[in-house]
């Protein structure tokens, strides 16, 4: 009968000691911003590995992204609303929703898993130890340039992938249909609010902190042993994905209201 108690209170301490120790490296991270010497010759290298880097699978699932959009519209549109909706439909989705959550799906699962194990790695190699005993802090040597890197990669990568899934998505519309540019354009226009470009952006930067924050606070808490760096790759992904699909309601909930 004490299990259950025994359970919820074990977990209940570990998630909140988890969230302190998140906002505590959270705080570190923000007041490291400030050593510029430290991290300014990374930056850069960061961005082609967050950004670069992740183009072409960022190309890969956007040109299918829009073509999977633009055929189930048409598909269910033939013969019951007017074929010019298929792009609201595309643009609607592509910009609001799926540009967005996709890449930062995708992110989690590259990125992510990557700056885990780099991280972790080096904590399990002592190599952070080295770091501070050379002076150097290792939020703002390893969590900051990743963080500014990601912060400006991640709405790039948005823009970049609304913008070809919505041309592949008018490209696969107009030649399974005998609709016509005009008239795709004509309905992507017809529902466009400024919502539909503040709420990708605004996801992106979001859910780039979210990801790279928390691949480094697993990569900062990994046991000991190839083992535990097995086991912090996969919560960085697993825990960034969840962030992901809960933060995603939440800024629709908000922006759309």
């Amino acid at each position: 009968m004490l299990r259950i108690p025994r359970f919820i209170t074990y977990t209940t301490y570990n998630f909140l000691y988890h969230v302190g120790c998140f906002g505590k490296l959270v705080y570190q991270t923000i007041i490291s911003i400030t050593d510029v010497r430290t991290y300014s010759g990374h930056v850069v290298p960061q961005m082609m590995h967050i950004g670069v880097m992740s183009l072409p699978i960022v190309v890969y699932i956007s040109i299918f992204m829009g073509m999977v959009i633009a055929l189930q519209a048409v598909t269910q549109f033939t013969q019951t609303v007017p074929l010019y909706i298929a792009g609201t439909v595309v643009e609607k989705a592509v910009m609001q929703e799926l540009s967005s959550a996709m890449i930062a799906l995708v992110l989690a699962g590259r990125v992510g898993a990557s700056i885990a194990a780099e991280i972790g790695t080096m904590k399990v190699t002592e190599q952070i130890d080295a770091l501070e005993a050379m002076a150097f802090n290792p939020v703002s040597y390893l969590v900051v340039p990743r963080l500014l890197a990601g912060l400006i990669m991640m709405p790039v990568l948005t823009v970049f992938s609304a913008l070809i899934a919505f041309v592949s998505g008018w490209l696969t519309a107009i030649n399974l249909t005998e609709l016509t540019t005009f008239e795709f354009f004509k309905g992507a226009k017809l529902y466009a609010t400024w919502k539909d470009f503040a709420l990708p952006l605004s996801k992106a930067f979001i859910f780039g902190f979210s990801i790279i924050m928390i691949a480094c606070y697993q990569g900062f808490n990994t046991e000991q042993g190839a083992a535990g760096v097995g086991r912090t790759t996969t919560k960085a992904v697993v825990i960034a994905c969840l962030m992901i699909l809960t933060l995603d309601y939440v800024m629709a909930k908000i922006i759309l209201s």
